[in-house]
């Protein structure tokens, strides 16, 4: 009954289609076109080869096009044995720069520059640029680390890890944030298995050294990984806020939540859903964004378990999500989701909970930007006066689909069962009027047939004709009228016999 009712309001989810679309039982996302991270890295690196061979063999044709032409020039001018000479001497460097420079733009990632002054923020000698600024100080998150790891054996080789691509990230601003990713994830992918490797932990093991890994990383990377300018991340926040602003009068009851805030308990729960959305921008971390979400769907699943008395569905969970989403419209949220899909470890956004409600969140994302008046059973008239603000009252539902809720279920039968009855009684009312019209026209007939006979033969106005008289007078036989009773035999008369 419930699925019904969603699959009516188009607010529907199969819990299929959460997973990667490559089947590999993982769950995907949204950015990554359906597929999990590691199907799409693997999809990614193919398109990406394809692309370094055809930009290496590109760059050498360019390059030996320049060759031709230099020798071609060169030649042209043979009385000028100085200038010659020098360019034959830049020659060498030229191609040597060439070369370096075609090596810095099809390469995955770049080495950190030996020098100790590049870390403390001087430039490098040659270098065309201003004063490259490095990684900050050790803080809070550094110590945090460091007394994470002191226990493990090999923690200080993984501090050391660690620590030299942090530093060596800050010489790749240049890169974009998809390469920027890629180098993140890929040293994920290292370090998790020389951990499984080397180190033959557990798996519960490694996922808590992985995460303090990427708490350390990404605070001390944050600034520079989260909405750069390079993408159009702000773009999209700022569109899918001014998308929710134009939805603000959407209701629980059009989304099919199955939510009663007039329960103290489900309204508590409500407010604390809404905040966990709101706080998500606050943090700094991807699981902490994560932790988050996961706790606002928490505080959603208890809402619809007090309100229901059940355990809630799927089908329940999504549309309060959206609910939830749109009423924090929460700042960032592009970009938040964008930075957890870039830089959180593979493992929790490929399986577990984490990774579970937070497919969801970029399902319930994409619902928003989609919303429709079909998906609220709304007229598309009524959807876009809404929308631009031009309505003047509350939301109608189509009355082919009826409310969603169960009490305006019942609201709605009602009238339309009020709705019945005033047509019947009107048609019995028609009715009624056309038989009185017809029995006033049959009554005036009938009184002016009576008028126009009396006309014809008017009553007599003095006592009653002679021949009447007498008639009435004189009493009437039976065969008075009868020319032929004397011809009729005599009455028989009773006698008596002697015996």
């Amino acid at each position: 009954m419930t699925t019904q009712r969603f699959e009516r309001s188009g607010i529907h989810l199969d819990q299929s289609e959460l997973l990667c679309t490559k089947g590999c039982g993982f769950y995907g996302n949204a950015a990554w076109r359906g597929l999990c991270s590691k199907c799409w890295r693997d999809e990614n690196q193919k398109d990406k080869q394809t692309q370094i061979q055809e930009d290496w063999a590109l760059a050498e044709r360019l390059q030996k096009e320049e060759e031709v032409a230099y020798t071609s020039t060169h030649r042209k001018a043979p009385t000028q044995p100085a200038a010659s000479a020098k360019l034959e001497e830049k020659k060498p460097k030229e191609k040597a720069s060439k070369v370096k420079t075609v090596t810095k733009l099809f390469s995955t990632s770049t080495k950190t520059p030996p020098k100790k002054d590049h870390i403390s923020g001087e430039a490098a000698p040659g270098s065309s640029g201003g004063p490259r600024h490095g990684p900050p100080d050790p803080d809070q998150a550094t110590r945090d680390f460091i007394d994470f790891l002191k226990p493990l054996r090999p923690g200080r080789e993984i501090f050391k890890q660690c620590r030299a691509f942090t530093e060596s990230m800050f010489y790749k601003r240049e890169l974009g944030v998809e390469e920027l990713s890629e180098c993140v994830q890929d040293f994920y992918h290292r370090l998790s298995d020389y951990l499984h490797t080397q180190f033959k932990g557990s798996s519960e093991q490694v996922e808590s050294v992985m995460d303090e890994v990427e708490r350390y990383m990404m605070s001390r990377l944050y600034e520079g990984v989260f909405c750069p300018e390079s993408t159009d991340d702000e773009d999209k926040d700022l569109a899918i806020q001014k998308r929710i602003r134009a939805l603000h009068w959407v209701t629980m009851e059009m989304l099919c939540v199955p939510v009663d805030e007039e329960i103290p308990e489900v309204s508590d729960s409500v407010v604390k859903a809404i905040t966990d959305v709101i706080e998500m921008d606050s943090k700094r971390v991807p699981q902490q964004k994560l932790a988050c979400v996961t706790r606002c769907s928490k505080h959603i699943f208890s809402a619809i378990r007090a309100t229901k008395g059940e355990p809630a569905s799927a089908d329940d969970f999504l549309p309060a999500l959206i609910y939830m989403v749109l009423k924090a419209n929460p700042p960032r949220l592009q970009s938040n989701i964008q930075y957890v899909t870039r830089f959180c470890s593979p493992s929790r956004i490929m399986s577990g909970e984490d990774g579970y409600y937070f497919t969801n969140l970029c399902c319930a994302v994409a619902f928003i930007e989609k919303l429709d008046g079909r998906s609220l059973n709304m007229s598309s008239e009524d959807f876009e006066l809404h929308m631009s603000g031009q309505a003047p009252g509350p939301p109608r539902p189509l009355a082919s689909g009826g409310p969603p809720g169960a009490s305006l279920q019942q609201v709605q039968s009602g009238l339309d069962l009020l709705t019945g009855l005033g047509v019947r009684q009107e048609r019995v009312m028609e009715g009624a009027r056309r038989l009185e019209s017809d029995l006033i026209d049959w009554s005036q007939d009938v009184e002016h047939k009576v008028h126009g006979a009396l006309g014809r033969f008017p009553p007599a106005t003095e006592g009653p004709p002679p021949a009447a008289a007498a008639a009435a007078a004189a009493p009437s036989a039976i065969d008075a009228d009868n020319v032929e009773n004397d011809l009729l035999p005599p009455p028989l008369l009773p006698q008596l016999f002697a015996g």
